[in-house]
C-alpha cells in the first residue's frame, strides 16, 4: 500500500466515526422489535405511561422526534435517511410499548411526531370523573393494618396521579402577587392535615 493510499483510508475512517452525540445516534443493541418499557400501555393510566415512555425516550436523545425539535429534512438532504431511521425506530419503540389492540388502530401512522400526538388526542384528556374517582379514593384511604411508611406512598402516589390528571395543578404561569405560592402552601397544609 502506498502512502497516499493509506493516508485515504487513514482519513476515511476518521470521518465516518460515529457521534454519540448525535440526535441520530442509535446504539447497536436498539432495534426496532424492543419495547421502551417492562409493560405495555392498554388505555389506561396514560399519563404515568406517558410519563413513563418520555423519560425512556430522554435516556436515548429521541424527544425531539415526538416533540417536533427535528423536523423531517427534505429527500436531498444528506441526514434524511439517518432522520427516518431513527424516527422509524422511535415510532417501533411506542408501538411496541402497546397493546395489540390499540397498536393495531395506530399502524399506519406516517412518523413519532403524528403517533404521539394521537396517543395525546386520545387519553391526555383531563376526566372529571378520574379526578373524582381519586380523591374519594384519597378520601377514603385509611391507615388500618398499613404501616407508615406503606400508608405515605399510597396516599403520595394518588396525589401524584392526580396532580397529573388536574389541569389546575399544572399551571406554569409566572405569578407576581405570590398568589401561587399561597395556594401550594394551602395545598400542603391540606395534605398534612389528611394524612
Amino acid at each position: 500500500m502506498t502512502g497516499t493510499q493509506a493516508g485515504d483510508v487513514a482519513s476515511s475512517s476518521t470521518t465516518s466515526r460515529l457521534d454519540f452525540s448525535s440526535l441520530f445516534y442509535l446504539h447497536p443493541s436498539e432495534n426496532a422489535g424492543s419495547s421502551l418499557l417492562p409493560g405495555v400501555f392498554g388505555g389506561t393510566s396514560y399519563r404515568s405511561w406517558r410519563r413513563a415512555v418520555l423519560r425512556a425516550l430522554l435516556v436515548k436523545s429521541k424527544t425531539d422526534f415526538i416533540n417536533g425539535a427535528i423536523v423531517k429534512p427534505i429527500s436531498t438532504d444528506p441526514n434524511f435517511m439517518q432522520w427516518e431511521r431513527c424516527d422509524d425506530m422511535v415510532t417501533s419503540w411506542i408501538l411496541n410499548s402497546l397493546s395489540p389492540e390499540l397498536r393495531d388502530s395506530l399502524q399506519y401512522v406516517n412518523n413519532a411526531k403524528e403517533l404521539w400526538a394521537e396517543l395525546e388526542e386520545r387519553y391526555d384528556q383531563t376526566n372529571g370523573c378520574k379526578l373524582y374517582q381519586l380523591q374519594k379514593e384519597i378520601n377514603e384511604l385509611v391507615q388500618g393494618t398499613l404501616d407508615i411508611t406503606k400508608y405515605y406512598t399510597t396516599m403520595k402516589k394518588l396525589r401524584e396521579e392526580m396532580n397529573t390528571v388536574d389541569i389546575n395543578s399544572q399551571c406554569t404561569c409566572v405569578c407576581s402577587c405570590g398568589g401561587m405560592t399561597k395556594l401550594q402552601k394551602a395545598e400542603q397544609d391540606r395534605r398534612l392535615i389528611h394524612f
